[in-house]
């Protein structure tokens, strides 16, 4: 299967055109919506929220991510295969924090261009059609990349910080709860929030943090929303005591 992951939003043309690329060279493939709103032009949040999601998917799954403020610039179009699930999409750290997690990995720069090439869409116009080649079997098409130009070292391997707002106001954060103490507190927005197993563990209205089903700690209000509640962003800084 192909999974979507971009800060696209479902607004507007741009992850309709990169589905019909994929419906045109590989028809009948199923093709997930995992993020369309990954945090925009953000690839070190998102690479957090990609590690902990693609977590989920069967070895062979082609994902296709797109999370590229400098696009048409000086950054490296990228294949990546890690645990045998295969990623495609720029080298600006988006897929740092997979690699680093995956037991085997390797990366190949991709020398193919189309013979029409925009300098603002390469999701559509390079990223799609390389998917679609992995997924038919075909070889990445470029050569294996040993630079580690594209790797970020000083990124932590978890962040604490928040990395998406959803839909319910629930915020996550770049930290996985296994690597915290089973009594930890967090602070963040100027108040200390407890532990909790699930939302309704706490009376409405109290803001907590739980471990949510992706392994993430994320922090939410009991029948209110967390991001109001403690004005939280993306961005917004998380400290564990």
């Amino acid at each position: 299967m192909f999974v979507l992951f971009t800060d696209f939003g479902l607004h507007g043309p741009y992850t309709g055109q990169m589905k019909a690329v994929l419906h045109q060279m590989t028809p009948g493939r199923a093709i997930i919506d995992l993020f369309t709103d990954a945090p925009a032009g953000d690839p070190r949040a998102s690479a957090y929220l990609l590690a902990a999601y693609a977590a989920w998917f069967p070895i062979e799954t082609v994902f296709l991510c797109v999370v590229d403020p400098g696009v048409g610039g000086t950054r490296p179009p990228l294949v990546l295969v890690a645990d045998g699930k295969w990623f495609v999409g720029p080298g600006n750290g988006l897929f740092e924090l997979v690699q680093r997690r995956a037991v085997e990995a390797q990366r190949w720069d991709i020398s193919w261009q189309p013979e029409r090439l925009s300098a603002s869409f390469h999701g559509r116009d390079l990223f799609a059609p390389v998917a679609a080649a992995l997924a038919r079997g075909e070889q990445p098409p470029g050569r294996l990349r040993h630079d580690d130009s594209d790797r970020f070292p000083d990124w932590p391997d978890d962040l604490a910080e928040i990395v998406y707002v959803d839909h319910y106001g629930n915020a996550m954060t770049g930290l996985r709860a296994a690597v915290l103490a089973p009594d930890a507190t967090l602070a963040v927005g100027g108040r200390a929030l407890p532990r909790a197993r699930t939302f309704g563990d706490q009376p409405p209205g109290t803001a907590l943090w739980y471990e949510n089903s992706n392994g993430l700690v994320e922090i939410a209000v009991n029948q209110g929303r967390a991001d109001h509640a403690l004005g939280l962003t993306i961005g917004a800084p998380v400290t564990i005591s």
